[in-house]
């Protein structure tokens, strides 16, 4: 068989392609280290559709499975054959050893023993491969299963890659720290993630009482260390400086870096992982103690939206009991001060969300936005918050990228700027 190798970014292109066709290629294979986002997969299977068109060739594309750094490389390879029919993808995720017949003749492609006997089922196919593309056309948008898997992965090997066993973090009795947490123990085991609840003067009892219930569930190691003798003697030593003064977010910020204190002490004298629990929406708008909860070596959900926490956690649950239900439905809060919720801060969660997908994923300007319907005020203080904190963001640790525009390397903007977009 005479086969035309593409490898990785060249089959984005129609001349290698082309050029094997010229050369009597049978079969393209195309060897690739494709890494995942939320609409991946309905980019590849356009990309086969086009090489499809071009050549009229079957193809085989294998994809790399693995995270590296924010990277998670998610495998599915695809097969295509000469009909223009797509195979059901690999596994997602998984490394595996996977077996193709082909026959030259024919221009016949399938799997072997993957999906249990015989070829795997066909997505599509087509009566005219000339004229139509017998591609299918995901959403863009990915189930939570295969959200959750994806973040698995980018958290057991960025910990695996880099030489370290065990993660620790603050388990507060909040969603995204619970979420964190069954996301670290399916990565690890349960044997090596370790929380710590760190109560303040603020801190609810039903926080404690919920950290505590679902460390006890996930057999982790717990333990609860509380802040308030850091924080009363930080009080005190700047009692002098802070006269005539009232308390704000000084003070807030003291308690999320006493925390922070504590997670990185524990990380050093054990060699553990520091694991930060930020979401996107926090980190865009800088709802977050540089020095404080954004301490650690790598975020799970740093791509993540708000809601998409939600969403990953209510699935978890359908997996097995990880994350109690008053956790999921109580009112989110940093307890940094009395009654405190976050929305005294920000608009809602679903809101915000909406705006910061519109003008941090799509590059949407703010009178686009505000040309939708959401509320002129509103918007602009978001994107100010967007563009003000982008020193924070410089300071945060990598997490798995999810989006096709996660923070850091794909959404590049300047800490300095005299132009403001709001």
């Amino acid at each position: 068989v005479r086969c035309g190798v593409i490898i990785c970014e060249d089959a984005w292109e129609r001349g290698p392609a082309l050029r094997a066709k010229e050369d009597g290629a049978e079969l393209i294979l195309i060897p690739n280290a494709s890494p995942y986002r939320d609409d991946k997969q309905k980019d590849r299977l356009e990309l086969f559709a086009d090489r499809y068109a071009d050549t009229g060739l079957p193809m085989v594309y294998c994809n790399l499975v693995g995270g590296q750094d924010e990277l998670v490389f998610d495998g599915r390879s695809l097969l295509m054959d000469r009909a223009g029919v797509v195979a059901e993808p690999g596994p997602l995720c998984e490394e595996g050893l996977l077996l193709a017949e082909f026959e030259p003749g024919e221009g016949s492609l399938t799997w072997q023993d993957q999906c249990g006997s015989g070829p795997c089922p066909r997505l599509s196919s087509t009566d005219n491969p000339k004229e139509s593309r017998a591609w299918p056309a995901p959403t863009s948008t990915a189930s939570a299963a295969e959200l959750d898997k994806v973040i698995v992965t980018g958290l057991r090997d960025y910990v695996r890659k880099n030489g370290f066993t065990d993660v620790v973090f603050g388990l507060s009795g909040g969603i995204d720290s619970s979420l964190v947490l069954a996301v670290a123990v399916d990565a690890l085991g349960p044997e090596r993630v370790h929380t710590v609840m760190m109560p303040s003067r603020h801190t609810s009892g039903l926080s404690i009482e919920l950290a505590q219930k679902q460390a006890v569930g996930l057999g982790v190691d717990h333990r609860v260390i509380s802040i308030e003798p850091a924080f009363e003697a930080l009080l005190t030593l700047l009692e002098p400086s802070f006269v005539g003064h009232e308390a704000d977010v000084t003070e807030e910020n003291l308690q999320a870096r006493a925390r922070g204190n504590l997670i990185m002490a524990l990380s050093n004298k054990f060699g553990w992982l520091p694991i930060v629990t930020s979401n996107k929406s926090e980190l865009a708008v800088g709802y977050c103690t540089i020095y404080g909860d954004m301490c650690g070596g790598f975020g799970p959900l740093l791509d993540c939206t708000k809601m998409r926490v939600y969403e990953l956690s209510r699935y978890r649950n359908t997996v097995s009991p990880a994350i109690p239900e008053n956790v999921i439905t109580r009112p989110p809060s940093a307890e940094l001060r009395p009654d405190q919720q976050d929305q005294d801060s920000l608009p809602p969660y679903d809101v915000l969300d909406q705006v910061l997908q519109l003008y941090v994923e799509q590059d949407w300007s703010v009178e686009q936005i505000i040309a939708e319907g959401f509320d002129e005020q509103m918007v602009r203080r978001v994107a100010r918050l967007v563009l003000i904190n982008e020193y924070k963001r410089r300071q945060a640790p990598p997490g798995v990228r999810i989006t096709h525009r996660a923070f850091g390397r794909d959404r590049r903007y300047p800490i300095t700027s005299g132009w403001r977009d709001m």
